[in-house]
């Protein structure tokens, strides 16, 4: 028995570590955005090598995973996904008792590292959504929509409990986008918003001061110049000053004179923006909407449920992620704490992104065979 199955993870392991599983398209878009996101971080950080090392380093053991995921098959991601969720959730379990962070308790010290478990759930989350809905028939019923809103809702308050209350939104989003792409009748979309909409009064008084304080500053960001509408006060004056043409590579005043807090994580779309004006920033846009058609290209090309609906809401999920960055940054949305794509300095959010593009390639490698 144990020799039979030696052979067969032999036999696994093979398959995975020979076959490539690469969508070049995709792959070059996320390799551009990568470049751009560490021009720009050496930049907004003043030529800082250590820190652009450390990012790029990331992105090398995050495209090493990439290529690992890419060749594990769908129906291999599917078996797996259960555990997946479970062990992330549990690892959200752990961060309440055992995390660290500064005013929040978001990360587990590995000792060479430091990690945060709640990333995982950006992945894990459509990946639960998917494997539930794949054996079910679709439309979802009510019943299966309230399994799925379940399912959501645990570890999105675990998260939001840390308290992260923007990265909960965006695994609550990951989850619905799934719950969407089912076929969901406009109808009990309706319904469901309306439901949400009404739930707001009720969660106002759950939120924290500084979560309401948020909300009230983007509203009117000039009631407190000097406090709590400073960052999106100095946002808002670093895009506007880059024109149409920006400043220049290497001369956003806002962030070397330090007038731009978090200036190399949640607003370096506000240095890209100063250095690059309107023109730089469409064509970044440009590749962001490049990257986020090809996933919705590979998701329409798949041939069951699962990596349907997995391929679809991690699309969605990455249009979100710059649509609500880019809102924040702009003055348009509550500062949330929402990186910009591989385009802000951090680890475990550019691992987990790559990761999930590797599921993506997954995907667009086995579309051709039936699970």
């Amino acid at each position: 028995m144990i020799e039979l199955m030696r052979v067969r993870m032999n036999r696994f392991l093979r398959r995975i570590l020979t076959r490539p599983r690469i969508d070049l398209p995709l792959a070059a878009g996320l390799f551009l955005l990568g470049a751009v996101g560490l021009a720009t971080l050496y930049s907004a950080d003043g030529g800082n090598m250590s820190m652009v090392g450390g990012q790029a380093a990331r992105f090398v053991l995050g495209g090493v995973l990439l290529l690992l995921v890419s060749r594990i098959p769908p129906a291999t991601l599917r078996t797996w996904t259960p555990w997946l969720y479970i062990g992330s959730t549990a690892l959200l379990v752990v961060v309440a008792v055992l995390g660290e962070g500064r005013g929040a308790d978001r990360w587990l010290d590995l000792g060479v590292m430091r990690f945060q478990p709640s990333e995982l759930l950006k992945l894990t989350m459509p990946m639960m959504v998917a494997w539930y809905l794949h054996a079910r028939p679709l439309p979802p019923s009510w019943k299966d929509m309230a399994v799925v809103g379940l399912l959501i809702v645990v570890p999105a308050a675990l998260i939001a409990k840390q308290p992260d209350l923007g990265t909960a939104l965006l695994v609550t989003a990951a989850g619905a986008f799934a719950l969407f792409l089912a076929g969901m009748g406009w109808w009990r979309i309706v319904a469901l918003l309306a439901a949400v909409v009404g739930m707001i009064p009720v969660a106002w008084h759950f939120l924290h001061q500084y979560q309401r304080d948020r909300v009230l500053t983007m509203l009117n960001p000039e009631s407190d110049p000097l406090g709590n509408g400073w960052h999106i006060i100095q946002s808002q004056i670093a895009v506007g000053s880059g024109g149409i043409f920006g400043k220049g590579f290497g001369h956003s005043s806002q962030s070397r004179l330090d007038f731009l807090p978090e200036h190399t994580t949640d607003f370096i779309f506000a240095v890209f923006s100063e250095e690059f004006g309107l023109i730089g920033v469409c064509l970044l846009l440009a590749l962001y909407a490049f990257i986020i058609g090809r996933c919705l290209w590979i998701a329409m090309q798949a041939r069951d449920t699962y990596s349907r609906l997995l391929a679809g809401a991690i699309g969605m999920s990455f249009f979100v992620y710059v649509f609500v960055n880019g809102g924040m940054v702009a003055g348009m949305l509550p500062v949330v704490g929402v990186p910009m794509p591989m385009i802000s300095y951090g680890g475990t959010s550019a691992v987990s992104l790559l990761v999930g593009f590797g599921v993506l390639m997954s995907i667009h490698a086995h579309r051709k065979m039936h699970d």
